[in-house]
């Protein structure tokens, strides 16, 4: 609570016996009798920073953030270089959630007033705000701008490589891409994805209204025996269905066999005890195996960028397309 300067004159006894009843009504927690009578003070003596500067104190208390605003820049009009005036105006600003111009306003504060470890709390305690605010952003904005593409980028040349025919490598690359964002914007909704293999259909070889299979393979990492029986099924479904390619998804929680976490030497996993989902891609010229893996940031759930894994170390189901081997890892 600001000490108000004493004054000269009757006036000056009556306004400061006006300040002192308001001062003891605050702190008894009645702000608003305290506001009214920091009111008739400033009748009295309308150039008394302190007044201003306690009433702003009473407002902000009472939540009439813009009244207390103009008292505080009242109160700096008056005495600007007194920092009780900048600091009202930082507490008030801070209350509005104007996190940068508070920050601002304590900073000056702490000019005219260095050694004051009130200021400082606040500056340090707004500082960081700033940083979770800044980095809650980026993290909303990494949730909402999911782009596959621009993370599979060093793919294109491979699938140029391998397939040579650009509409057909556009195509893969395009289903690909569709299906891993939409893996990873159900895992920043859900926090989960549903275990499946999407197929994409040959064009040329399937009719035009036929849907693409999309197989649950929920039971497939339970055993040995619903491993093999679901692979048995998988590559059946790509062989009857024309498919050219396929994208596994499977999150990391439900596979009980194979673990391809735990080998050890050159099949070692490299991702700690990350939560997360793998995305298996499948064709007949080209394998690919990531591991998306996921934290929590300011409260949301944050997948990181795919990892790609040696899928000779860490395949979780064997090749699905019979034919000519593919030379990729």
């Amino acid at each position: 609570m600001a000490e108000a300067e004493v004054g000269s004159g009757e006036g000056a006894s009556e306004d400061m016996s006006l300040k002192d009843k308001g001062n003891e009504f605050f702190k008894a927690g009645n702000y608003l009798k305290a506001a009214a009578l920091y009111t008739q003070a400033i009748k009295l003596d309308p150039s008394n920073p302190a007044l201003y500067s306690n009433r702003a104190a009473a407002f902000l208390h009472l939540v009439k953030l813009n009244k207390a605003l103009i008292d505080a820049e009242t109160t700096i009009t008056l005495n600007p270089q007194w920092e009780k005036g900048y600091f009202r105006k930082g507490c008030i600003l801070e209350a509005m959630e104007r996190y940068d111009d508070a920050l601002a306003s304590f900073q000056i504060a702490l000019q005219y007033n260095p050694q004051s470890a009130e200021v400082s709390r606040k500056i340090k305690r707004l500082s960081q705000v700033a940083k979770d605010k800044k980095r809650a952003q980026e993290v909303q904005n990494l949730r909402s701008n999911v782009d596959m593409a621009k993370s599979l980028e060093t793919l294109k040349s491979e699938m140029s490589e391998k397939y040579g025919d650009e509409d057909c490598w556009k195509d893969i690359f395009s289903f690909l891409v569709e299906t891993m964002e939409t893996a990873v914007k159900s895992w920043h909704e859900t926090s989960k994805v549903d275990p499946r293999v999407y197929f994409l259909l040959d064009k040329e070889k399937t009719q035009a209204d036929k849907d693409a299979p999309v197989v649950n393979i929920d039971k497939a990492f339970e055993s040995p025996h619903t491993h093999s029986s679901c692979f048995s099924f998988l590559r059946q479904c790509a062989e009857d269905s024309f498919a050219g390619a396929a994208c596994l998804v499977a999150p990391k929680s439900i596979i009980a066999y194979p673990q391809v976490w735990k080998g050890q030497g050159s099949r070692k996993w490299r991702h700690g005890q990350h939560d997360g989902f793998f995305v298996q891609f499948e064709s007949l010229l080209l394998r690919k195996l990531w591991f998306i893996s996921s934290s929590n940031e300011m409260g949301k759930t944050l997948c990181r960028d795919p990892e790609v894994l040696d899928i000779g170390a860490h395949e979780l189901l064997p090749r699905l397309f019979k034919g000519k081997q593919s030379n990729s890892s």
